[in-house]
């Protein structure tokens, strides 16, 4: 594969692989507001353009759980302009498409739909920002697949165990196994591969034949002891991952020595926070597959905007001033003034020639003020560049290195530094954040009720998904299990009752039983949300005010009382039939009541409210029933023709997640703009098991 022209034959997969497009990101933004949008529009021109076979998409397609729709509109124009045509499709599905499609009504892929006209299928898996929620375990991407523009698979609806079955698809003699995992918390991901509760499936027939390809979306570096998925957790026989999740763009495949597959990280196609890892040069790749080779080029993303990040430590340059010297916070206003003005021109530069770039870029300067320094005015600093970037509000971020203090007696030695780094703060999760202040608050404001995992999915909840009632059905769903605990053992008094709330909420910790409990009182926050009528996307309230991107920085009006919408005693999900007093009064009342007692009040009069379980039951996963007793034949169009072949599923075997090592895998590369000889680019090279 020395030249990626002699692979475009009928034996060559062109894939063009693409991960976190974030579509809709800050588009009420009146200067970024269509950055996503344009970025995306160029990703769709570059596959026609290069006439791949099909698009993969490794997640976060969306930035919002709900994306408006101003957003969801903008998406599918642009699938419908790029995606759909007479072009004919040349490659086939082998393998049982009703459990590669297991989500939809229509479960086949789209091109072979007699009502659709595809040109390039896209296959897509969902992230974290566009994962499915609701009693339906619907997402985003679903909608997509149901109107045939996106083939969404790799969910996994069982949280027991996880068996990922590939696409087997065929181009000449060229056979793929494409695999797919959408994304799944971390932690329970991780406590699954180490149970080996993960399996994935491979065909009996000509294993040896077959190219394997995994694409994944989860946390690759390690934030936690459990927060990541280490790279030997996957199977050895796989040839190449796509890794979404992870922002930075690290397109060049890296080998792991110790399985023998190879990794490839595209990274975002839009910076969504201002850290080092956004600031590298964005691309997608296209992939080529023949046989048992791959070759994969790198695509600079043109309409990116272009982001600059630089540290300063201000105890660095004592030749130019001193915490001590006069008029010094002028003086460092000065100095960052000369260091954003130097970025802004590089800029301007690197932008010459490139009329599809943005105008203003984003510009970040970190200031380390430790020593004794003082901050100035970033409001009044930020003035001066509001027509030359993309980002006056947030230009300048002032930090400082925490110092250690001596070890006080009778208080815990917690290193909050470590906790609170300057450069991990910005990327942190809200979840992430709840479950360390509790782990390291755990001897002095220990939580004897609730776990810090419960909590901070329940926050999780509230921040991402706008259940406003999970955190309160939390606390009392796991106040009224622990009533009954204690009514069960019989303790009285007070010491004793607060020894055995300890030991029971200790007994539940990262087991399944808590989370069975999280997902119950989730379920519940969900199910009165449907009762009350609230099951609206929030930003429809206002899809009439903030449909341009000029008026997105206009904050929306305060609610006012009299004849508006939300008026007193007029509730949208209210009927004439029912009675006043079942509206969300009464749900807060009887939740705040159950609240505000303590345990040992609630043991001596216990609640006389009757545990709900409709409402759980409502919410149980439907499963869908398809009768696959009939040959499972594909429906063609008669200008592709591709030939009639069998299901392959019957065939499939199952690989533990701990596989066997296989011998003589070849996997050859090729990229002339590396001269490193070790490069797995460059020429054909034969895998060997150790």
């Amino acid at each position: 594969m020395s030249s990626g022209n002699t692979l475009d034959d009928e034996d060559t997969f062109k894939i063009l692989i693409a991960t976190d497009v974030h579509l809709g990101y800050l588009e009420k933004d009146a200067i970024r507001g269509n950055d996503s949008y344009n970025t995306l529009d160029e990703i769709l021109k570059c596959a026609k353009t290069n006439q791949v076979d099909f698009i993969l998409l490794g997640g976060d397609l969306f930035h919002e759980n709900k994306p408006t729709r101003r957003c969801l509109h903008n998406c599918i124009t642009m699938l419908r302009k790029y995606c759909m045509g007479d072009t004919p499709i040349h490659f086939n599905i082998l393998s049982d498409q009703t459990v590669n499609f297991n989500t939809t009504q229509f479960p086949w892929v789209n091109y072979q739909d007699q009502n659709l006209n595809i040109s390039i299928p896209v296959f897509s898996i969902h992230g974290n920002h566009d994962d499915p929620t609701g009693a339906e375990g619907l997402c985003a991407l679903d909608l997509l697949s149901a109107s045939g523009l996106v083939n969404h698979f790799g969910h996994s609806q069982s949280v027991e165990r996880i068996e990922i079955s590939p696409i087997l698809m065929q181009k000449g003699t060229t056979k793929l196994a494409l695999y797919g995992l959408g994304s799944i918390p971390d932690e329970r991901l991780y406590r699954m591969f180490v149970n080996k509760q993960v399996t994935m499936l491979r065909p009996k027939e000509d294993q040896d034949e077959w190219f394997n390809l995994f694409t994944i979306h989860q946390n690759r570096s390690k934030h936690g002891p459990t927060n990541y998925i280490p790279e030997q957790f996957l199977d050895e026989f796989l040839d190449l991952v796509v890794w979404g999740h992870e922002h930075e763009c690290l397109m060049e495949p890296t080998r792991n020595e110790q399985q023998l597959f190879y990794v490839t990280q595209p990274g975002s196609s839009v910076a969504t926070s201002l850290s080092p890892g956004e600031a590298t040069k964005k691309h997608i790749g296209l992939l080529r597959v023949k046989g048992r080779k791959m070759n994969l080029q790198k695509i600079p993303l043109k309409t990116v905007r272009q982001f600059f990040i630089q540290d300063v430590t201000l105890a660095d340059y004592q030749d130019l001033f001193m915490p001590d010297t006069p008029q010094v916070i002028k003086k460092v206003e000065d100095f960052c003034y000369a260091k954003v003005a130097e970025m802004i021109d590089k800029a301007e530069r690197e932008r010459l020639g490139c009329v599809l770039t943005p105008e203003k870029p984003l510009i970040r300067i970190r200031v380390d003020y430790s020593g004794g320094f003082e901050t100035f005015n970033t409001s009044r600093f930020s003035q001066k560049f509001v027509d030359r970037v993309a980002n006056p509000k947030d230009i300048v971020h002032f930090l400082r290195r925490r110092e250690q203090k001596e070890d006080i007696k009778d208080e815990v030695n917690v290193d909050l530094g470590k906790m609170l780094k300057p450069t991990a703060v910005e990327g942190l999760r809200v979840e992430d954040l709840v479950k360390q202040y509790f782990e390291a608050a755990e001897q002095t404001v220990q939580l004897s009720l609730l776990t810090e995992q419960g909590m901070g999915k329940a926050i999780q909840e509230f921040v991402d998904k706008d259940e406003k009632n999970a955190i309160g059905e939390l606390i009392t769903y796991q106040l009224e299990k622990t009533q009954r605990h204690l009514q069960t053992r019989g303790v009285t008094t007070e010491q004793d009752i607060d020894k055995e709330v300890r030991q029971f909420r200790d007994s539940k910790k990262n087991t399944k039983e808590e989370e069975n409990e999280i997902r119950e009182a989730i379920n519940r926050a969900k199910a009165h949300r449907l009762e009350r009528g609230d099951d609206r996307d929030i930003s429809d309230e206002f899809a009439d005010v903030a449909m341009d991107s000029d008026e997105g920085s206009v904050p929306l009006p305060a609610p006012t009382r009299g004849r508006g919408r939300g008026g007193r005693g007029r509730g949208r999900g209210a009927t004439a039939s029912e009675p006043k007093p079942s509206g969300r009064g009464r749900s807060r009342k009887s939740s705040a009541t159950t609240q505000s007692r303590n345990i040992l009040q609630a043991f001596q009069a216990p609640s006389q409210k009757s545990f709900r379980t409709g409402a759980t039951s409502s919410y149980a996963a439907d499963e869908m029933i398809i009768d696959d007793s009939d040959e499972d034949v594909p429906v063609m169009k008669a200008s592709r023709a591709p030939p009639k072949t069998a299901p392959l599923s019957s065939s499939f075997s199952k690989h533990s997640s701990q596989s066997q090592s296989q011998t003589s895998r070849g996997v050859a590369f090729d990229d002339s703009d590396d001269d490193d000889e070790d490069n797995p680019f460059k020429g054909p090279s034969h895998r060997a098991r150790r």
